[in-house]
């Protein structure tokens, strides 16, 4: 009988450490199929598609400051002329990493981490790029937005392009 008392108590005691934990992290999400949403939007051109997943007061802060965060409208046309200079931008399906994170503060973040690949009109050259970014979702739309990747490699190109035209 007392190791039945024992087992209950222990029972009850691991369980009571498992109850009312709020479920923080989710591998996913509406929000995560809005991110991946929006991916497929940059890499097809499709800017109105884009802009529907963000609210009309969301900053974009792609490798600045907050200081310098801009409108999604000024960053479609930073994307429309990315979409110029190359032939063809992608991302690597197997690279793909999507979790969405509740903070404690009850804010939605989706964090994508991936490799984006394209290649530059001019020279044929290609580019491989990691990159992270991180989507804060309130009411189902994006409001904040960081992004952050090395882009040295494709601005040494573009500048080597321009000092090799006459």
């Amino acid at each position: 009988m007392k190791k039945v008392i024992n087992l209950l108590f222990a029972v009850v005691l691991f369980t009571a450490c498992n109850t009312n934990q709020p479920v923080r992290y989710f591998s996913a999400s509406p929000e995560i199929e809005a991110a991946k949403s929006i991916l497929k939007a940059y890499v097809d051109a499709d800017w109105v598609a884009m802009k529907s997943h963000y609210a009309d007061t969301a900053k974009i802060l792609n490798n600045v400051t907050k200081a310098k965060g801009i409108s999604i409208s000024a960053a479609i046309e930073d994307y429309r002329q990315e979409h110029e200079l190359f032939s063809s931008i992608s991302y690597v399906a197997e690279e793909d990493f999507f979790e969405m994170v509740l903070t404690d503060e009850g804010e939605n973040w989706v964090n994508f981490w991936g490799l984006w690949v394209g290649t530059l009109r001019s020279s044929g050259e290609k580019f491989e790029i990691p990159i992270h970014i991180t989507f804060r979702f309130m009411d189902q739309k994006v409001v904040l937005e960081h992004g952050y990747w090395n882009n040295a490699a494709v601005e040494m190109a573009l500048s080597k392009l321009e000092t090799q035209t006459p």
